[in-house]
């Protein structure tokens, strides 16, 4: 089979030249030969074997698939696999596997290339819990049959509450006694037991069973009762509980700081409960739940039981309790207090207790300064059930009587909104004193002296004495009653004295002051050079003598109305910073998402309404937004939910974003919380058993909760799943909308892959699909069938049954009857002979024996199913003479 092509030289071949000489190998048989080829170099032999190989594969399989450990979920996940080609020629391979667990493996068979490698994909879902350990039996060309395993560990996702300092798991958390107004926190941690990424969301329970929210745990059952009824129980837990982060992911494995607070509120009802001194008592669940995990919310009446047996591996729940107690603090004497009079320059004192009342807190208090008053000590802290002494001082610094509202501050903590993770001092309370005291003035002897001029302006009733100018009180220092820096200069108007006015001065001008005789000296001294002074009798222009070296200069002037104005101005600032901050605070105190920092009804006159304007059915309140801060509560969640599936289902809605506030909602990243209250499910939409060839719907539910626009995108790779439409959906705000999911196979088994979609382009989810697929059957309800004689009739009567053919699947199935013909002639008969029988019905077959000389008295149909199964009816005709 080797064939040698060569032209051997007849002469010795010179240097440098060659001889060429070819080897063509034609095997006829699939073999590897072997031979010589013989070269003669003068007198020397050489050998040169020759192989002749025929091409082969060398195909090689990975021997283990493991998917290592996986999350329990609704998904298909998938890992790949190759078979590699050593060889000079193409192998084929062929795998087959018997078992349920891997759902799909393609390809299941194909070929090789030569010095190539082909990938095999196998799938596994992760709905069961457990150890997956499956072999393969993969077939290799030129290496006979070998097993691959298959190998994954399905965990469940655990979310674990476990203490902050212990690290131990926890069930509650007990806050203790707080007062109301003030914050108390505790730490924990949050724990990823799982292989996988956790998005989680912190909800409130406030419907749960055994919450209690503002009931006083020590009271007895009736008065708990009679308190309820008088209470309006609508009350915002969110409020009540703070959770810092309420949202977040967490890495496999790994643990998350988590602050909670508690601040409880004094809650008040209807009717005002006379006793203040009640506590309230709180008990709530907070349930840390996983992104999406909200099936329940989308289950119909049906699976109403089925739900509440469920279990909910997602989420876990912690307790917390806590009381919120209100300050009972008593003064003696008190709430009003008199004090003795005293003159100016003395002081009164009253001693006060303060008692605190309350058996589980002490109590910070402050005093606030006040006016004429002093207390020792402005501060302190009382312990619980015990009291403490101030004294409080009157030291009155003016004549009068004051009535002093005096403010006691108590002190606590409170929660740093600029640091939700913390607490600082804050006054979360105030008490009121009455505080009274009369400064009486001391008598103080005149001393008289004699005025030679004009009466002055301060005089007494006889106009010739007057007090001195300057006084001193004991104990305080020189105060000067009249003080001037000019001359005595009499202020009075013109119009105000007639007397001996001259006539040529009888039209001098209002604005003209009028001057004493005896006031020379004023001339010598810088005078007011814009205003005049007239003489007080004969209203003579006075001259002014203004002393150039005493005298304001012009600039001096303008330096001191400067000066003037400067201190105006700053005073004026004050002022208006101050009505700016009074109404900062008022805003403030109206600074909510109701009234926007709007004072309520300020300006406006009620308008005058009749029984006719009002609506004559309740409007729907719209759902205000929920705080980023603020808790998610199973309550909101479900008000939010019955507005959404109770507004009309859209029948149409955009694929696309398509208006300016659609493209904007639509670009939003959603947080978790907000992706919460967004609905996409069920997680697993199980057909059941479903007809090949057979046409299926159900329902993928999409409700969006949020204020906003969304955008879904469903991605379907399947070919059973193609005709699903649409898969791409704008839903508005607080709408329900849902795709119908279309299921066709011609693949008998089971069935189960998983398709995702997309929110806006950014967050992806998945529904898993599960069906089984199963022939088109119909069922008889007997396969045996006797036929009596109906009584009274003769006895050639034809005897008559019926069977009923059932249709237990989704899809019509089509039949027909056959006899079974043996070497007699059958006498029965059966009718509709040929059908259909539409899915989940049944439809009634008559038989019909026909009597007759040597009719036999048995009979056999076969019913045939078009693309079915078939079965046998024998028939019994039960003759009686």
């Amino acid at each position: 089979q080797f064939k040698l092509i060569v032209e051997n030289p007849d002469k010795p071949v010179a240097p440098g030249l060659q001889v060429k000489a070819f080897v063509e190998y034609y095997p006829d048989r699939p073999e590897n030969l072997q031979d010589n080829l013989l070269l003669l170099v003068d007198n020397d032999v050489v050998h040169i074997p020759l192989l002749g190989l025929i091409p082969y594969c060398s195909l090689e399989i990975e021997s283990e698939i493991d998917f290592g450990e996986v999350t329990a979920g609704n998904k298909v996940i998938s890992k790949e696999i190759s078979i590699a080609n050593h060889g000079s020629s193409s192998g084929a391979f062929k795998i087959s596997y018997d078992g349920v667990v891997l759902l799909n493996i393609t390809p299941a068979n194909g070929v090789v290339k030569p010095k190539s490698k082909r990938t095999v994909k196998v799938d596994i879902c992760t709905d069961v819990l457990g150890n997956i350990k499956e072999v393969m039996k993969v077939e290799l060309e030129g290496r006979g049959c070998t097993e691959v395993w298959v190998k994954a560990v399905v965990v469940e996702r655990v979310l674990k509450v476990l203490g902050a300092s212990c690290g131990k798991p926890l069930k509650c958390i007990d806050f203790g006694p707080v007062y109301f107004g003030t914050s108390k926190i505790e730490q924990i941690s949050l724990y990823n037991e799982s292989p996988e990424n956790m998005d989680w969301v912190a909800v409130l329970e406030d419907s749960a069973i055994g919450g209690e929210v503002g009931t006083d745990l020590q009271r007895s059952t009736d008065a708990v009762l009679h308190d309820l009824s008088l209470k309006n129980r609508d009350v915002d837990v969110s409020t009540l509980i703070l959770c810092t982060p309420n949202q977040g992911t967490l890495q496999p494995y790994e643990k998350s700081l988590v602050t909670l607070c508690f601040s409880p509120e004094k809650f008040k009802g209807e009717i005002e409960v006379s006793d203040s001194s009640l506590k309230q008592d709180y008990v709530l669940f907070l349930r840390f739940e996983t992104v999406g995990n909200r099936d329940g919310y989308l289950q119909g009446p049906d699976d109403a039981a089925t739900a509440t047996t469920r279990t909910h591996p997602h989420h876990v729940d912690l307790a917390l309790t806590g009381s919120g107690l209100p300050v009972m603090v008593t003064f003696n004497p008190g709430p009003e207090i008199n004090f003795m009079d005293c003159y100016l320059g003395e002081q009164t004192q009253v001693p006060c207790t303060l008692k605190n009342e309350s058996e589980s807190l002490p109590v910070t208090f402050s005093f606030h300064r006040a006016g004429h008053f002093s207390i020792s000590p402005e501060k302190g802290k009382i312990p619980k059930r015990s009291a403490k002494d101030v004294m409080i001082s009157f030291v009155p610094r003016q004549i009068g009587t004051f009535k002093v509202k005096q403010i006691v501050d108590i002190i606590g903590t409170g929660l740093d909104k600029n640091n939700l993770q913390d607490l600082k001092i804050i006054s979360f309370h105030q008490l009121h004193l009455s505080l009274i005291g009369v400064c009486k003035a001391k008598r103080k002897k005149i001393v008289f002296t004699i005025n030679p001029g004009l009466t002055p302006v301060n005089c007494n009733a006889t106009g010739q004495f007057v007090r001195d100018g300057t006084e001193e009180y004991p104990g305080t220092a020189r105060v000067t009653v009249q003080c001037t820096d000019k001359a005595p200069v009499a202020m009075l108007k013109s119009t105000q004295t007639q007397i001996h006015t001259h006539r040529i001065n009888r039209h001098c001008k209002d604005d003209a002051l009028i001057a004493f005789p005896n006031d020379r000296a004023a001339s010598l001294r810088p005078g007011e050079w814009d205003k005049k002074y007239r003489t007080i009798f004969t209203k003579t222009e006075r001259y002014n003598y203004i002393d150039p070296e005493f005298a304001y200069t012009a600039y001096e002037q303008q330096s001191v109305a400067e000066h003037r104005k400067h201190y105006v101005d700053f005073i004026s600032t004050l002022r208006q910073c101050r009505l700016e901050k009074d109404a900062a605070s008022q805003f403030y105190l109206y600074d909510d998402p109701v009234n926007i920092g709007i004072k309520p009804a300020e300006g406006l006159k009620s308008p005058t309404i009749s029984i006719t304007d009002l609506p004559t059915e309740k409007q729907q309140l719209k759902t205000p937004p929920l705080d980023d801060d603020c808790l998610l509560t199973s309550r909101k969640l479900a008000m939010i939910t019955s507005n959404s599936t109770n507004k009309e289902t859209w029948g149409w809605l955009s694929p696309v974003p398509s208006s300016a506030q659609e493209k904007e909602d639509c670009s939003l990243t959603l947080t978790h919380k907000q992706l919460h209250q967004i609905f996409i499910g069920p997680s697993t939409i199980d057909f059941g058993d479903v007809c090949v060839y057979s046409t299926t719907t159900k329902e993928l539910h999409i409700i969006n909760n949020l204020l906003f626009h969304i955008w879904v995108e469903i991605e379907i790779e399947i070919q059973e799943l193609q005709e699903t439409s649409p898969l791409s959906q704008v839903v508005p705000p607080l709408t329900e909308t849902h795709v119908p999911i279309v299921f066709e196979t011609i693949t008998l088994g089971i069935f189960k892959k998983s398709f995702t979609y997309k929110i806006n382009n950014q967050h992806l989810g998945h529904v898993l699909v599960v069906a089984n697929a199963v022939p088109i059957e119909l069922e008889l309800s007997a396969r045996e069938l006797i036929l009596n004689p109906v009584p009274g009739c003769l006895a050639e009567t034809e005897f008559r049954a019926t069977v009923r053919v059932n249709n237990p699947r989704n899809h019509p199935a089509g039949f027909s009857w056959k006899p079974v013909t043996t070497d007699r002639k059958t006498a029965f008969s059966i009718q509709p002979a040929r059908g259909t029988v539409e899915a989940y019905s049944d439809l009634e077959c008559e038989v019909v024996w026909h009597p007759g000389f040597n009719s036999p008295e048995a009979g056999e149909f076969i019913l045939s199913v078009r693309k079915g199964n078939t079965i046998n009816l024998k028939c019994f005709a039960k003759v009686t003479i």
